[in-house]
Formats: structure tokens, C-alpha cells, sequence
């Protein structure tokens, strides 16, 4: 596709979201932005800095500090904090609470949105997040919201786990996403939301080709007729 569209993927944590994103990217010649890992990073700046992620005033204090930058190496996304590469380290379990907590802050989403608009600006591209179609790009051509049933969603992060080695009990994987999904969802500051102009797509009983098929159908489909 030529000319220059957005795309915009949100839904809760857990629906393969920057696994469908990256590709539906590929599919379309866009670039891929993962907004969520841009605040992970800032997540893993208060964990190693030792900031209490209930004390919202000193993670606002702070913010400013964390340094994110978001990089293209051969095509894929890597994201640096004060000049580090911290894509693998900010991939780890703990940094995905802290993720949600800075993410509730004002100042974090404001500092971060601006950012992302930046990166978005005259180009092709994909974003997958919590408030993309209803916050970050509102005018985005073509917006999904992405989910799945807390069951699917954990079990998918239990299998992923144990292929990698790691035994985390499904029990807990279940809670935590639950307790996420309440996070986003309730937080004063751009809550996750479905865009009224969102297409739902359930992913529950869903392959991720068939998921990544049924998002590119769509985005020509919007694109053509916007161009129309």
C-alpha cells in the first residue's frame, strides 16, 4: 500500500497484540512501533532507580529522566533507555507491572504519546497499545481492538514461559493478567477503551494467521476507500 495511513491495534495485555502488529507491518510496508515496550522501559528506569511504583509523584518526578529512544535495526524495533539497549531486559515478568503503574501517571503518557506522534508522523505505520485508536492516533484510518479470553491469554504466556525454560504457575500468570487488565482499564489517565470507530476482533479461537489476515483485509479495505 503507498501513501501514508496508520493503523492502530489496541486491547488488553496478553492478546498478541506486538506479535500481529509486527506483522501485519510486514504485510503492509509500514513500520512497526510498540508503544508498550517504550513503557515498559520507563518501568525499568523506576525499578533500577528504586522508585515505588504507588508513588506516583516521584515516578512523575522522574519521568523526564527516563530516557527513551526507539531505534530501526534491520528492520526491527529495538528500544534503548538513557542510551542502553533494553529490549530483552524490559521482556522480564516484574517489568510488566511496573509498565502498567508508570503508565497510569499523566506526565509518563503525555512525555511518551508526543514521542509517538513524533515517530508516526508522515510514514506508514503500525502501533499496538492500551489507547492508540483513542488517544495517541484518533484520526488512524483503520483501528482493531485486539483481545481474548484472561484464560487463552494466560495459558498462551504459560506455554511461552515454559518453552523458554521458565516454570511460572498458570495460577499465577491468570491473576496477574486479570489484575492488568483492572489496571488498564479503571486508571484515571487514558483507560483502556474500545475506539467507538474500533473493529473487535477475538482472538480467542483464533490463529495468529487468521488474525493477521483478518487485520490486513481490513486496513486495505479502509485505506482504499479513504483514497477512494
Amino acid at each position: 500500500m503507498s501513501g501514508h495511513f496508520a493503523v492502530a491495534i489496541d486491547g488488553p495485555a496478553g492478546a498478541g497484540k506486538s506479535t500481529v502488529a509486527k506483522r501485519v507491518a510486514g504485510a503492509l510496508d509500514a513500520i512497526y512501533l510498540d508503544t508498550g515496550a517504550m513503557y515498559r522501559a520507563v518501568g525499568l528506569y523506576m525499578l533500577r532507580n528504586g522508585i515505588a511504583l504507588d508513588d506516583t509523584a516521584r515516578i512523575a518526578r522522574n519521568a523526564p529522566r527516563a530516557q527513551v529512544d526507539v531505534r530501526y535495526v534491520d528492520g526491527a524495533q529495538r528500544v534503548y533507555l538513557c542510551g542502553e539497549d533494553v529490549s530483552a531486559a524490559i521482556r522480564e515478568n516484574p517489568v510488566s507491572a511496573a509498565a502498567s503503574a508508570v503508565s497510569a501517571v499523566p506526565l509518563v503518557r503525555e512525555l511518551l504519546v508526543a514521542r509517538q506522534r513524533e515517530i508516526a508522523a508522515g510514514t506508514n505505520v503500525v502501533m499496538d497499545g492500551r489507547d492508540i485508536g483513542t488517544k495517541v492516533l484518533p484520526d488512524a484510518a483503520v483501528k482493531v481492538f485486539l483481545t481474548a479470553a484472561a484464560e487463552v491469554r494466560a495459558r498462551r504466556r504459560f506455554l511461552e514461559l515454559q518453552a523458554k525454560g521458565r516454570a511460572v504457575p498458570y495460577e499465577q500468570l491468570l491473576e496477574e493478567i486479570r489484575q492488568r487488565d483492572h489496571n488498564d482499564s479503571t486508571r484515571a489517565a487514558s483507560p483502556m477503551v474500545q475506539a467507538a470507530d474500533a473493529v473487535l476482533v477475538d482472538s480467542s479461537d483464533m490463529t495468529i494467521e487468521e488474525v493477521v489476515e483478518t487485520i490486513v483485509a481490513l486496513a486495505k479495505s479502509r485505506v482504499g476507500e479513504a483514497r477512494a
